[in-house]
């Protein structure tokens, strides 16, 4: 943490306790233990009350006066005003950019008041920055790789279209390149603005009954020709109807990505099962894989956008679709949890509302 002594605010005029103030709390202070001096003096007899010690009484209580005066003073000083100082301090230098800065709590966590509580909030709001700034960072260096790589090709192929003597072959091969590499651009700025606009609550979700066995019907109907190319072995145990209460075309978007995940995970003559149960208050939906799966380091990090476990498969994808899916169902108020272990497959589970 720094330590170097920042020169004070020039904004700050006063303190919150300045020498004016003690010198008018000093005053009445003062004013009373005259007053109480006078009345004693005035309403009891001297033989009490000796005149000689009516100065001695008087300069007793100025000193009381002085050092309550001090004891207030020291105590607003060192209690609240030099914490709000150091709290405008290390507020300044996280405006600046600063997000290691932390504040202090002055005791342990059995005996926090407020400004202590008050601090461990700033210190956390300060966590969260820093967490959200490093996001940020990653996400424009991400996002700038993974632009410049289709672009890269879609370059490259282009200058080999300009040599004259390529074959009509050759020309249809490279034009196919370009193409998919377009294709694949296209997809990846859909799906950063699909979920931009979804973390921004700028498309909300239009919850509907429906089946949600048929729609996992289409969905699997659109992979068939996937599987049978690769030789996987299809598998899946539905009821006949489950409906949900959910954002259709925004749920269909959770299906495509789980299975084109598992039939692009699963290595040739591999098995892929669906298994779909109701249970109370709720539809369950796994999809199984024979995979490659993943370890303890993957299965947390898989739902960060642009994070890839298996750079084998990595032109395969951006690294999006399960960020995208695990937002859809946050949204929808449902449950995402995934299973796997190193070449044992992986599994996804998700839990969805019923009507």
């Amino acid at each position: 943490m720094n330590t170097k002594k920042r020169a004070p605010d020039p904004r700050i005029r006063r303190h919150t306790f300045s020498w004016r103030r003690f010198v008018i709390v000093f005053a009445v202070l003062l004013l009373l233990a005259f007053g109480q001096s006078f009345m004693l003096v005035s309403h009891f007899d001297s033989h009490i009350i000796p005149p000689e010690l009516v100065n001695p009484l008087i300069l007793y209580w100025a000193v009381v006066a002085a050092l309550f005066s001090l004891f207030t003073t020291v105590n607003i000083r060192r209690r609240y005003e030099k914490p709000m100082e150091h709290m405008g301090e290390v507020t300044k230098r996280v405006s600046e950019g600063d997000f290691t800065a932390r504040l202090e709590v002055a005791h342990t966590e059995d005996k926090l008041d407020y400004l202590d509580v008050m601090f461990l909030d700033f210190n956390k709001m300060v966590e969260e920055l820093a967490s959200i700034e490093i996001l940020k960072n990653d996400f424009v260096s991400n996002v700038s790789h993974e632009i410049r790589t289709p672009l890269a090709v879609i370059q490259n192929y282009i200058m080999l279209l300009q040599d004259s003597t390529l074959t009509d072959a050759q020309r249809r091969e490279y034009m196919d390149v370009i193409f998919h590499a377009s294709e694949q651009l296209s997809l990846l700025v859909t799906n950063i603005l699909r979920l931009n606009k979804l973390e921004n609550q700028v498309i909300r979700p239009e919850p509907q009954a429906y089946d949600v066995c048929r729609q996992l019907g289409d969905c699997i109907m659109n992979f068939a020709d996937r599987m049978e190319a690769k030789g996987l072995e299809f598998e899946a145990d539905m009821e006949d109807k489950a409906y949900v209460l959910a954002d259709k075309s925004m749920v269909e978007i959770i299906w495509n990505n789980l299975l084109s995940n598992a039939v692009k995970f699963t290595e040739q003559g591999g098995k892929i099962t669906l298994t779909q149960t109701t249970e109370d208050g709720s539809v369950r939906i796994c999809i199984a894989d024979t995979g490659c799966g993943m370890d303890g380091q993957t299965m947390g990090r898989i739902f960060d956008k642009f994070y890839q476990g298996d750079t084998s498969h990595s032109q395969e994808g951006y690294g999006l679709g399960l960020a995208l899916a695990a937002r859809i169902i946050d949204l929808s108020h449902g449950e995402i949890t995934v299973t796997s272990s190193p070449g044992s497959g992986s599994a996804f589970t998700v839990r969805l509302q019923k009507p």
